[in-house]
């Protein structure tokens, strides 16, 4: 069966992430003509404003072409199953292949970390283990702390891509955060491609159809067809080579 589609500010399914570091515009530009990266010290869940360092600056008048987005890839998510999601094993290797082509590139895409900031008690709760990005962001990449479905919803995000750019994303939960990022990523212009087996969920239960078990891989095709059928690129992995080249 298909999904229908969630409300753009539904909540997300929790997840999680794995270093310090935020995005934060500096209160002097507030006409976002910079934005500002920081690296962060080691903080508490309570802590909300910590003391941060200023590690690069980027000029937002430089409009990308290209943005890889890399979304929600944090440590909850890349257990081992059950915690984790069914396809972390593969998914996990494949987002970071495809994070050391964009980093290699020439020029490379703007390269921006989404990570879903969970509440007390959940896995992916702010500060702890479950909430660090599993991929350490470079300086001059972007790090954006969501806590809505899509990515777009409450963070400074739509400032850091332009509508013109073409968007590559990667990430978890098939289901969630990825239909809800790439709907809205569509709908206000950009052209969205997403990479076949560097997208992953968890297994599905139907509760309206006596809790019989939807495969994570089904729900993964399910959206993959939805999203598609919407107006997204699929790209496979045999595509990295020229992935961030002009197509």
């Amino acid at each position: 069966m298909r999904h229908k589609w969630e409300d753009e500010d539904g909540e997300l399914f929790s997840v999680l992430a794995a270093r310090h570091v935020l995005l934060t515009p500096r209160d002097d530009v507030l006409s976002l003509t910079h934005i500002l990266h920081y690296e962060q010290p080691a903080m508490s869940s309570a802590e909300t404003t910590p003391e941060s360092s200023i590690l690069a600056e980027t000029n937002l008048n430089d409009d990308p072409k290209r943005v890889l987005m890399v979304l929600d890839v944090q440590h909850n998510m890349l257990r081992d199953p059950p915690a984790g999601i069914p396809a972390g094993a593969t998914v996990g290797p494949n987002i970071a292949t495809i994070l050391a082509r964009a980093r290699a590139a020439v020029p490379p895409p703007r390269i921006v970390h989404v990570r879903n900031a969970g509440d007390a008690g959940e896995p992916d709760e702010t500060g702890t283990p479950g909430w660090e990005l599993v991929n350490a962001p470079l300086p001059g990449e972007f790090v954006v702390d969501k806590r809505k479905n899509n990515a777009f919803v409450g963070t400074e995000l739509g400032q850091i891509i332009p509508p013109t750019a073409e968007i590559i994303m990667v990430g978890m939960q098939s289901d969630f955060c990825i239909r809800a990022t790439c709907s809205a990523a569509l709908s206000r212009g950009n052209e969205v491609l997403l990479v076949r087996g560097a997208h992953a969920t968890y297994d599905r239960v139907e509760y309206h159809n006596h809790g019989l078990i939807t495969s994570a891989l089904e729900v993964e095709k399910e959206i993959e067809g939805e999203l598609e059928e919407a107006g997204v690129i699929m790209l496979e992995m045999k595509d990295l080579p020229g992935m961030f080249t002009d197509r």
